[in-house]
């Protein structure tokens, strides 16, 4: 049987999870994020396992870190036979990821205000 190192969360890197979803930020999508922060790199299992996570919510929070190019994946051969691993690492620094974050936030606090105001221009 071989060994495994498993991370888990500190009590700091689940507030900053914690944080992220309460500003609307998808669940899986902030527990991968911040699991990827504090880590090179990690393989889709150690995702899942660090996480607290099921390999199809893994899958559906990497599409998404993907698409935003977040993230970067690369293969590996597997130690035995069968298909090769993934491994994932953040792609840019996590600072940049969350100026991207909040832009992405103000914008959204705008169109919010904007459309309150276009309300109130229908009860004058």
């Amino acid at each position: 049987m071989r060994s495994e190192n498993v991370m888990f969360f500190t009590e700091k890197e689940e507030e900053f999870a914690n944080l992220l979803i309460e500003i609307g930020t998808k669940r899986n999508v902030a527990k991968v994020l911040v699991f990827l922060a504090s880590t090179q790199e990690a393989t889709s299992r150690a995702i899942e396992r660090g996480t607290d996570l099921r390999q199809p919510e893994v899958s559906i929070a990497m599409r998404y870190l993907l698409d935003k190019s977040w993230i970067i994946s690369r293969e590996s051969k597997a130690e035995s036979k069968g298909r090769p691993v993934k491994i994932y690492e953040l792609a840019k620094p996590i600072t940049e990821i969350m100026d991207s974050i909040e832009k992405e936030k103000k914008k959204e606090a705008t169109n919010q205000f904007a459309l309150v105001q276009k309300l109130r221009e229908y009860i004058r």
